[in-house]
């Protein structure tokens, strides 16, 4: 059968090499829209069930909230394990599901059972889905600050007169003067204003530095209004006269001007936000003014109620025009509110307003996370959080180039910072193995050329490769496998495997040619692609099949080498379909002329040399190298029985993620001194270019931490500028000794892997011990008995 597709390709060799030039085409439009990530995605099916319960302790949401909708989710079709999680306020319930259970199968299944469990839930309680992502789909984040601090700092070392302002005769005298709208104005140089930024605050000359650098950068950002490039007198004054945008504005900012936008861009589940603070109106009722006046707490709930509301009337037709009448009754100011009838004085019959049994005003919502930025102070946060099975690089590219084109809209003196961006990763880990795979195909082609010592057999050996790799990433294009570190990973592994067939073939050929090189080319092609051919087949197909076993693999271990299993199995299976069809019929073009013999060529004349005495040893004393073979093998045991294991090396991210354990219970103000105190040692450390403080949660179903969970986002400087010989391993343990504060507990791990460890385990380290009982008071005793054993090991 073989031999006959080798006959029919070389006789229909036009045919032949259309085929291959529409499989490169495919395989190139394949190479451009094939999804690309770091490493493949190593979580679990999950739908997240977020639910609120405003004002509930964790006890009652646990008992009304949390325990009817794990037990309503345990008989979901192919869901494997539901954790529930009962905090202040809300509840979170985690479903996963089966490998290879499609996410909006399993959504559609949870809505579904929901419809059920709602009728036991509390009135009023209404459980939602959260957003359609993996456990790693924080893909990027950025921070929303303001030039205060900056201008505070501006205005210490201008104001000379001690009045709070900078006047204009305090400004620094002026570098140069350019022509601009036809007068004269007068600019200062970058370096002038860096150094009205070189204080001790932050402390620390690198941060200080730092500061001062983006600062620099921050005025020309916000404050060059006409956009010249330049600050002059005018843009310094403002700046440094800026009062601040406070956190409320800023919070306002990213809801409802820059989220909104960001979520309509295709791949963008969800942009949540956290830091700042949301407005809201505040009756603050007294009660004795209630009990004066016999009014109860419901009445009040119930008038607020009934006079936030517009009501629908009936059309009128007027002359020849017709109206519609409706009642507008939406409160929109505090003055609104503190109008609204509450009840009646039974002495005078006249109305009760709000305002005379409450207070009321603007006011923060209670807040359950808070963000700092490098320790300067707090900031708003957004997280993009990115759609399951979209291209992640590209998702993060329309975020950023989205982002660009709001910034024009932001008021003067508001900057957006990139606090963490998974884009870097993937680029640098996609470019690494790429030219990786572009080294081995040029030593390949050396190699080739060396031996063969004829250019156009060289060309025939190593086009296998790049028409096997392009017909690989085709049926990953297919089956849906994103390019990443491991399906390249398995593209790398076969190359070599892959030139073995149409070297050998070339090679019977150039025998054939040597033997009798006045015989027709075409018969000479076919005779010698048929003598090896079949065999060069099945061996190809023998190492595809040896990798199948891979594909048994389940849960995250098939997660991780299944995408290398396929790219391999793939590219080996097209390098086997081009040995038959596409090689013989190039052979027929390009193998013709001069070809040199063994004995002509240098090289192989040296490695015959040192072969032939080798193997001639071997076959003179079998016995002894079956034995040394043996020995061999029987001393590597014990050195491999020492070595450790773990299910894959650390993968260097190039980023950070500090995740110290605080004490239980700790307040929201005391939260905030320990996370811009842990910020500000961080951001010191020379190898330290931003740092992003987390405490609490985001508003997003996929953030379940407490307010005593501090999740520190550290984005590392390029690496070559880093002092020679130092490791990230090296900056974790400085940064280790630099933060040392009593009551925390420090974890230095990476984003992507702690996402990924939370989701498998619920447990944010690799190793942790899990308690369960009925009684929570026993539980945390027995959890501080073993704390206090393992600090022992």
């Amino acid at each position: 059968m073989v031999e006959k597709i080798i006959e029919s390709s070389v006789r229909n060799r036009a045919f032949v090499l259309i085929l291959a030039g529409v499989a490169v085409l495919g395989g190139l439009w394949a190479l451009f829209d094939t999804p690309i990530d770091a490493i493949p995605d190593l979580s679990d099916v999950q739908v997240i069930i977020y639910t609120e319960y405003p004002g509930q302790s964790p006890q009652v949401v646990e008992d009304q909230v949390t325990y009817p909708l794990t037990t309503a989710m345990l008989s979901v079709p192919y869901a494997k394990n539901v954790r529930g999680y009962s905090f202040f306020g809300f509840s979170l319930v985690y479903v996963i599901f089966k490998d290879g259970t499609d996410l909006y199968w399993a959504r559609s299944r949870v809505l579904e059972y929901l419809n059920f469990a709602r009728g036991r839930l509390p009135p009023g309680v209404t459980p939602q889905l959260g957003p359609d992502a993996t456990g790693v789909g924080w893909v990027f984040e950025y921070s929303l600050t303001d030039f205060g601090p900056r201008a505070h700092v501006l205005r210490q070392q201008l104001d000379a007169n001690g009045n709070g302002m900078v006047d204009r005769q305090e400004l620094p005298a002026p570098d140069d003067a350019i022509e601009h709208d036809g007068k004269r104005v007068a600019v200062y140089e970058k370096n002038t204003l860096r150094q009205l930024f070189l204080v001790e605050d932050p402390p620390g000359q690198v941060a200080k530095e730092r500061f001062a650098d983006d600062s620099v950068r921050y005025l020309h950002e916000s404050f060059d209004t006409n956009r010249d490039g330049r600050i002059d007198e005018d843009e310094l004054f403002l700046a440094a006269n800026f009062a601040g945008i406070d956190l409320a504005n800023l919070r306002s900012l990213q809801d409802w001007y820059l989220r909104y936008d960001l979520m309509s861009i295709p791949g963008v589940a969800e942009v949540a936000s956290v830091g700042g603070f949301v407005r809201q109106y505040q009756v603050e009722v007294d009660p004795e003014k209630l009990r004066a006046f016999g009014i109860s707490l419901a009445a009040v709930k119930r008038a607020i109620q009934r006079s936030n509301i517009d009501v629908g009337g009936r059309l009128i037709e007027l002359g020849e025009t017709e109206f519609m009448v409706r009642g507008k009754g939406y409160l929109k100011s505090i003055d609104d509110l503190k109008i609204v009838p509450v009840g009646t004085d039974p002495k005078t019959h006249t109305p009760i307003y709000l305002s005379q049994v409450a207070d009321v005003h603007l006011g923060p919502e209670l807040r359950r996370g808070l963000v700092d930025m490098n320790g300067e102070g707090e900031v708003v946060t957004g997280i993009v959080v990115m759609r399951f099975g979209e291209n992640a690089l590209e998702v993060i590219d329309r975020v950023k180039a989205r982002l660009e084109e709001l910034k024009s809209g932001l008021p003067p003196g508001v900057e957006i910072h990139v606090s963490y961006d998974r884009s870097g990763l993937i680029e640098r880990a996609i470019d690494a193995l790429t030219g990786k795979l572009l080294e081995e195909m040029l030593v390949v082609a050396l190699i080739c050329g060396l031996f063969l010592l004829h250019f156009r057999s060289a060309f025939v050996a190593i086009f296998t490769l790049p028409i096997g790799i392009l017909m690989s990433f085709i049926v990953m294009r297919l089956v849906g496998v994103s390019a990443n570190i491991m399906s390249l990973g398995g593209i790398a592994i076969a190359i070599g495997v892959m030139v073995d067939a149409s070297i050998v073939m070339v090679e019977n050929l150039h025998k054939h040619m040597e033997r009798d090189p006045d015989r027709n080319q075409l018969q000479l092609v076919l005779d010698s692609a048929k003598e090896v051919g079949p065999a060069l087949f099945f061996s190809l197909l023998i190492v595809t099949v040896s990798f199948l076993p891979v594909f048994t693999l389940e849960q995250q271990e098939g997660r991780m080498f299944g995408p290398l299993a396929y790219t391999k199995t793939f590219a080996m299976a097209a390098a086997s379909l081009v040995a038959v069809t596409v090689i013989p019929v190039l052979m027929y073009y390009f193998v013709r002329g001069r070809i040199r013999s063994e004995a002509q060529n240098p090289i192989s004349r040296f490695f015959i040399r040192l072969y032939h005495p080798v193997i001639h040893f071997t076959l003179r004393h079998p016995v002894l190298v079956v034995v040394a073979a043996l020995g061999i093998g029987l001393a590597t045991l014990w050195p491999a029985s020492k070595l450790g294991s773990e299910f894959m090396p650390p993968l260097n991210e190039g980023d950070l993620l500090y995740m110290p354990t605080t004490p239980p219970g700790i307040s929201i103000t005391k939260a905030r001194e320990i996370l811009q105190q842990t910020d500000r040692l961080i951001a010191t450390h020379p190898q330290v270019a931003h740092v992003l403080g987390k405490i609490g949660r985001a508003e997003t179903a996929t953030d379940p931490a407490p307010l005593s969970m501090i999740e520190t986002t550290i984005l590392l400087t390029p690496e070559e500028t880093w002092p020679e010989g130092k490791t990230i391993e090296d900056i974790v343990r400085e940064l280790d000794e630099r933060v040392q504060i009593p009551g925390l507990t420090n974890a230095w791990t990476m984003p992507i892997k702690t996402r990924i460890d939370m989701l498998a385990t619920g447990i944010k380290t690799p190793v942790g011990i899990k308690l369960m009982g009925p009684d929570l008071e026993t539980l945390s005793a027995v959890g501080e008995e073993i704390e206090g054993l393992l600090s022992t090991l």
